[in-house]
């Protein structure tokens, strides 16, 4: 593979596909209309437009070293967009991080208020699973509910709401964490959903088992590097750079690997993570190369 041409071709890729999710959305999500139209229309104020579209992109990418349709794997990327919209939507809640900018707009909860942010989230969330067990998703009931099940243990209590609570409990205490209390919290909080959209692909295609465990190792390591590089822009950039708030995880002494390791050894780190994720790829062909570039890209990123 020519290295010079990994910068033009991942950046495009990811455009390409986000641009497909969004159109994906356009259809999974109900219309600003009706006596509910303020319920609908703050569900795509979240979820359309703006972010990376990081887990939707592995979606994809993972569907297709399998051959699954392109309409499958959008309804089962813009269902983890949901989910994921879902946990931005209430994590910028007052009662969470109190936070007033994302993806460089103001919140739900600033946009319209926070009750209808509630619902909102709540909402995305439940649309997120119905669109999974529907058939056009695929005609397979026993890969519809295990990518239910899926999905639901990773954004469940054992998944990001139970990292969400470790991280507000640390918080509260006011307690320094150790390496592997913090990697835990991020596993859970970040990493989970992460993995699912990895591992979504390889449902979809009815993968072999050492395939499908394959990539979710692959997510599971380009989670905890995902995460770590996301401290690292809180540490380092700006807030215009990064389309949200920055700076906030110090001054609310939150447990992130960077305040513990520093900035240079939490970089190291995060590089291990990503070698490490790439290994996890060397029983796939030159189609799991943008997976390959996406590893480099979680800790290369500026916002």
């Amino acid at each position: 593979m020519d290295s010079s041409m990994e910068a033009p071709a991942l950046p495009r890729a990811m455009a390409a596909a986000a641009a497909e999710i969004d159109q994906a959305l356009e259809v999974l999500l109900p219309q600003a209309e009706g006596p509910e139209s303020r319920l609908f229309e703050a569900m795509r104020y979240a979820a359309i437009g703006g972010g990376k579209r990081l887990r939707g992109f592995l979606v994809l990418e993972g569907a297709r070293q399998f051959g699954v349709s392109r309409q499958a794997a959008l309804r089962a990327a813009g269902a983890v967009e949901m989910l994921h919209a879902y946990s931005l939507v209430h994590d910028d809640l007052p009662a969470m991080d109190d936070d007033d900018l994302r993806r460089g707009k103001p919140t739900v909860h600033r946009a319209f208020d926070e009750a209808t942010a509630i619902l909102a989230g709540d909402a995305l969330q439940t649309q997120a699973f119905s669109v999974l067990a529907e058939e056009d998703t695929h005609p397979d009931p026993a890969v519809r509910i295990e990518l239910v099940r899926c999905l639901a243990r990773a954004a469940g209590a054992r998944g990001m709401c139970g990292g969400q609570m470790l991280d507000m409990l640390a918080e509260a205490a006011g307690e320094a964490l150790d390496e592997p209390a913090i990697g835990r919290l991020q596993t859970l909080k970040t990493g989970k959903l992460i993995e699912f959209a990895a591992e979504a692909g390889a449902l979809l295609g009815k993968a072999a088992g050492p395939q499908r465990h394959a990539l979710c190792l692959y997510g599971r390591d380009l989670g905890a590097a995902f995460q770590i590089a996301d401290d690292l822009l809180d540490a380092t950039v700006s807030t215009a750079e990064a389309g949200k708030r920055t700076g906030k995880d110090a001054g609310a002494g939150k447990a992130t690997l960077v305040g513990l390791l520093g900035l240079e050894r939490a970089r190291l780190q995060a590089e291990r993570l990503v070698a490490q994720a790439k290994t996890h790829l060397d029983g796939f062909n030159e189609r799991a190369d943008l997976l390959r570039m996406l590893a480099d890209f979680v800790i290369e990123r500026r916002n």
